[in-house]
């Protein structure tokens, strides 16, 4: 297939020649005419000189070199693209709702009654009275006399002399050496152990019990009788007046207040990113960098109550009462108090308190020492006492007492006691109590519990579920076609001309074949014709054997 391009060439070169015939070498370059006979003078385009029979001449040669071309080409890669989306989430949350209802109570209320009663009583008066008496009585009272008296006493008065000594001693020299011993010594270490144990204990739970018991209580009957008597009497008359008061009062405002929420951090990663490695032809992907962002939560709202305080003046309608002097009759009643026994039954309540045993578990921890023997070198002195022989000369003293007579005189006190009669006057007081009726008249307050209906406002917190949309970013992958150089080594051959020098061969022609049938033949049957070596049994110089590479 190669060779079919050929063949139109060589007939454009068979009309261009014609019919001139000619035995020529390396593509009809050389004219071999005027070889030994053969010919004329050698014909050439690119002959330096006139080839000779059995000579060298020089021709241009085509050499191929291949020679890569860089050429940069882009391409296309797909990669897996992460972006965020905005998407509307329906979520719900507990809103508190305050709602207020009216609840009926019961109050028992203190109602207090004055009563008066009349109380005899007994009264001790203390009574003094002074009194005197005369006592009788012995003192005893110390006399003091000076004697004197004359005193023989022996007084030593020492004699001092002076001698010597050698005394011979013997010191101890310490004399102190550095040893190690290894100690063996045990340290506890603690080990801790988790238990459980029952304990019971005991509860003591009320139990109520109602008792009913029978009372002896004394009443006093009274018994009346009628009396009348003039007495002036106060009469306290009602006016009535108008005044102007300040009423502190308020209302409840429920007002929201918006809470923001919490700042959480959140770490998100960046997109990567896609890179060739021409070491390894390969593309490498690098993940992105990742940094922290502070995200607010949203916020919350609240509701709370606040009191709002107001004053208002208000016109009320008072009373007050002024007193008026008066004078009446007044029927009364002398009342005598008779008692009288009577019987009642009253109902109690005990309290009974009733052990209960009950059982709960605890768990203790229990520390455990357990003793683990260890070694360690210690240094430690050793003094050995090395004794050496000293002496020495003492001189001392020694004293003697001579003993001596003396007299003195000394004075002394003596004591005597002597017993002296003395009188005196004491006064004195007594007390007698002396007993003295009285009687008084106690008021008392009785106290009655009376029950009273009440309405109060309470108010009650209930949460209401609410829906509300948000907004949130889903995270989405995508691929992208991604746009990239390549560089390509592309081969492309050269053909550069080298000259070459070949040897002219000898005369040996055979009969010349005209160069159209020569190329002929050198195509289709793959000989060489026209060259150096046509009808020649050995190559000539500077030809190789199979052929001339034209």
């Amino acid at each position: 297939m190669n060779r079919l391009w050929i063949l139109p060439a060589i007939m454009i070169c068979a009309i261009v020649v014609g019919a001139n015939s000619a035995s020529a070498a390396y593509c009809g370059a050389i004219s071999y005419e005027g070889c030994s006979g053969c010919g004329g003078t050698a014909k050439g385009d690119d002959v330096t000189s006139a080839p000779v029979a059995g000579g060298t001449y020089t021709c241009m040669r085509t050499v191929r070199e291949t020679v890569y071309d860089k050429i940069e080409e882009t391409r296309y890669r797909k990669r897996n693209e992460v972006y965020y989306e905005d998407q509307q989430v329906q979520c719900s949350r507990m809103v508190p709702e305050t709602t207020t209802r009216n609840v009926n109570y019961t109050v028992m209320v203190p109602t207090y009654e004055t009563r008066t009663r009349t109380i005899n009583y007994t009264v001790c008066k203390p009574v003094y009275e002074t009194h005197q008496r005369t006592i009788n009585y012995t003192v005893r009272r110390p006399v003091y006399e000076t004697c004197k008296k004359t005193i023989k006493y022996t007084v030593c008065k020492p004699v001092y002399e002076t001698h010597q000594r050698t005394i011979n001693y013997t010191v101890k020299k310490p004399v102190y050496e550095t040893r190690k011993k290894t100690v063996k010594y045990t340290v506890c270490k603690p080990v801790y152990e988790t238990k459980s144990r029952t304990i019971k204990y005991t509860v003591c739970k009320p139990v109520y019990e109602t008792k009913t018991r029978t009372i002896n209580c004394t009443v006093y009957k009274t018994v009346a009788e009628q009396k009348t008597r003039t007495e002036s009497y106060s009469v306290v008359v009602p006016e009535q007046y108008t005044k102007t008061i300040t009423v502190r009062g308020g209302h409840w405002e429920t007002t929201s207040e918006t809470i923001p929420g919490p700042t959480m951090r959140k770490t998100i990663r960046e997109p990567g990113t896609w890179t060739f490695d021409p070491c390894t032809c390969k593309c490498v992907y690098t993940p992105g960098k990742c940094r922290t962002e502070c995200v607010q939560c949203p916020p919350k709202t609240v509701c709370k109550k606040i009191w709002v305080p107001t004053c208002e003046q208000k016109e009320i309608c008072c009373t007050r009462y002024r007193r008026e002097c008066r004078t009446r009759q007044v029927p009364y009643t002398v009342c005598r108090v008779v008692p009288e026994c009577r019987t009642k039954e009253v109902s109690y309540k005990v309290c009974r308190m009733v052990p209960e045993c009950r059982t709960k578990t605890c768990n203790y921890t229990v520390c455990r020492m357990v003793p683990e023997c260890r070694t360690k070198e210690v240094c430690y002195k050793v003094c050995r006492i090395v004794c050496e022989n000293r002496t020495k000369v003492c001189e001392y003293t020694t004293c003697k007492m001579v003993p001596e007579c003396r007299t003195k005189e000394v004075c002394y006190k003596t004591c005597r006691i002597v017993c002296e009669n003395r009188t005196k006057v004491c006064n004195y007081t007594t007390c007698k109590m002396v007993p003295e009726c009285k009687t008084k008249t106690c008021t008392y307050r009785v106290c009655k519990m009376v029950p009273e209906c009440r309405t109060r406002t309470v108010c009650e917190t209930t949460c209401r579920r609410e829906c509300y949309t948000k907004t949130i970013q889903v995270r989405k992958c995508r691929q992208v076609c991604e746009p990239y150089t390549v560089t390509r080594c592309v081969p492309r051959v050269i053909c550069t001309q080298v000259p070459v020098e070949v040897c002219c061969p000898a005369p040996c022609c055979p009969p010349h074949e005209g160069p159209v049938k020569s190329l002929l033949k050198h195509i289709l049957h793959g000989e060489r014709s026209g060259g150096c070596n046509d009808g020649c049994e050995q190559p000539a110089c500077g030809c190789e054997a199979p052929g001339c590479d034209c």
